[in-house]
């Protein structure tokens, strides 16, 4: 059996647990610039208030019933998800957990006797609340596409499952694939959904009874083949370790305010760099490949919002590099090539490739290995400084001062467990 944890509306459950009053009040977190709604607690969607929706449509709501409203605040998030898996291993065990997203994770629970697999399942639910003050639903299945169904029925209906549910029969997970409509499946998109409509598929319960050659035909080859076993209850996806070093790292962000000026835009660039850079050395590896692009800021008289083209470029490095300065300036040039003067832009973002583990660059000739030596302390000793004092205390100048490109936080709460400054106070 494969059980998977997911935190209920995580980012707004991250808000109240340092904020108790907001418990059963409407809560939303806002996106990237205060721009979407990406998180809403369910009192907020009884209200009314839409997912994915712009803030400022849904601002006379949210002011008419005293909507609770912040700002991403990925700092306090990420390290509330870390403490949630790292409960979920300490009681599981590591070996036993797959982090599959900030918020989700699943178990495998093979191990448990199928008597206990309720109550191991109730356990995980109330340790995870006691420890980190996180609700989460937990759902447990033959497979991991059952267990998502049952985890979505459980969040569906928490009154009735306590947010607990076992598909431990056939008779248990028939009824479930009944009540679950198949652009809810996991796997399942929305022209995917569409198409299966047209066949007359509603549920996940009818996709469930087509056979394996035709999910192979019409779902996309082995993919959809491998959904429709796991639908019958036959494992075909695996546990996975989690993936250490990334094979492309890239930092992007919408401006706060339109950009015109190309002082502005290397500005951006330099910083999401420095970014990407420290991520870069985090897992002791080089770049070779440095790519740029920005997106420009167009009229949209559409009434379904969407991003206009991006213009970019890339540069492929003599020698892959993790030194900040040197990836600096090649990421400044191709500014210098993409910018067009009279346009505003919007966005901007940079992407490092081509990447290597650090200790298999070839040596230079000519650059003596005391060089490289010092040039690698010194980005050891700016990503310490950082990390401890953070607000990037140091910095290269190219990244700027003023930053006033910087995204809009309107409503950002403290940082209060990775912050001695923001900790919370208890009066």
């Amino acid at each position: 059996m494969i059980a998977i944890v997911d935190c209920n509306s995580f980012y707004c459950s991250c808000e109240r647990v340092f904020r108790p009053s907001l418990w059963n009040k409407p809560v939303v977190v806002l996106s990237n610039n205060d721009g979407c709604i990406i998180a809403r607690s369910d009192e907020a969607k009884a209200i009314g208030v839409g997912m994915a929706g712009p803030y400022f449509k849904a601002k006379p709501l949210i002011e008419q019933y005293g909507v609770a409203t912040f700002s991403s605040n990925y700092n306090l998030y990420g390290d509330m998800s870390w403490r949630v898996m790292e409960t979920l291993r300490v009681l599981m065990g590591k070996e036993h957990v797959e982090v599959y997203s900030v918020d989700e994770c699943f178990i495998n629970m093979e191990k448990v006797p199928k008597a206990q697999l309720q109550e191991m399942a109730e356990k995980m639910r109330d340790t995870v609340e006691m420890w980190t003050g996180i609700k989460v639903s937990v759902g447990v299945a033959p497979t991991k596409v059952l267990s998502k169904v049952a985890n979505r029925l459980a969040k569906k209906n928490k009154a009735a499952t306590n947010c607990v549910l076992l598909l431990d029969s056939p008779r248990k997970i028939e009824q479930a694939l009944q009540r679950t409509l198949v652009e809810d499946v996991w796997g399942v998109g929305g022209k995917s959904a569409e198409k299966l409509r047209r066949y007359n598929i509603l549920t996940a319960f009818d996709l469930s009874k087509r056979d394996l050659n035709w999910g192979r035909n019409n779902l996309g080859g082995v993919v959809g083949e491998r959904l429709l076993r796991e639908l019958k209850g036959e494992k075909s996806r695996i546990m996975e370790n989690p993936l250490v070093d990334k094979k492309v790292i890239a930092t992007t962000r919408m401006f706060g305010n339109p950009v015109k000026d190309i002082k502005s835009i290397k500005e951006a660039v330099a910083t999401y760099t420095t970014r990407a850079a420290e991520k870069l050395r985090r897992q002791h590896s080089a770049a070779k490949t440095i790519s740029v692009f920005v997106v420009p800021k167009e009229d949209n008289f559409n009434p379904r919002f969407r991003h206009g083209p991006s213009i970019g470029s890339y540069t492929t490095l003599p020698v892959a590099t993790s030194l900040t300065n040197e990836l600096i300036k090649p990421a400044m040039e191709i500014v210098d090539q993409i910018f067009e003067q009279g346009r505003t832009y919007k966005k901007a973002g940079v992407m490092l490739s081509s990447i290597v583990p650090d200790n298999s660059i070839q040596g230079n000739l000519f650059e003596t290995d005391n060089k490289k030596y010092e040039q690698r302390l010194l980005m050891s000793m700016m990503d310490n400084i950082n990390f401890s004092m953070r607000d990037d205390i140091l910095k290269f100048a190219s990244s700027g001062t003023s930053r006033n490109w910087k995204m809009q936080k309107n409503f950002h709460s403290p940082r209060y467990t990775t912050r001695w400054d923001e900790i919370c106070n208890v009066l």
